[in-house]
Parts: C-alpha cells; structure tokens; sequence
C-alpha cells in the first residue's frame, strides 16, 4: 500500500500543535503545583536524540544480522 504524500507544511503544523500541547500542560501542572512532567533539560534532550539515533541506526543493525 503506498504511503500518502505529505505536503511541506505537516512536519510544521505537528510541531506547533505538540508545542501548543505542552504549553497548555506546563499551565497545567504549574496551577496545580505538581512538579513537571519532563527530566531536567540537558538528559531530556540527549535522551530524545538518542532514541532519534537508534531508531535510524536500527535497519542497519537487522541488515547485519540477517
């Protein structure tokens, strides 16, 4: 089944959206004075590029071992 074509402008709006997203729960957790939902800055960050890097590291690993 071919995978629909995605216009220039989606990646965009998904970013937006997920920014409005968090926004409006950091408002959230703030007014009820719970601690955030997130690690701290620098571990949050390096985790997200981690899992980016092993996700796209993963076909090359399954091509060696197969």
């Amino acid at each position: 089944m071919p995978e629909p074509k995605s216009s220039p402008r989606k990646p965009m709006i998904e970013i937006l959206i997920a920014l409005a997203v968090g926004m409006v729960v950091g408002i959230l957790f703030s007014a009820c004075k719970l601690p955030l939902p997130a690690p701290p800055a620098i571990a949050g960050v390096v985790g997200i590029v981690g899992i980016y890097l092993g996700a796209q590291a993963w076909p090359l690993i399954a091509k060696l071992f197969s």
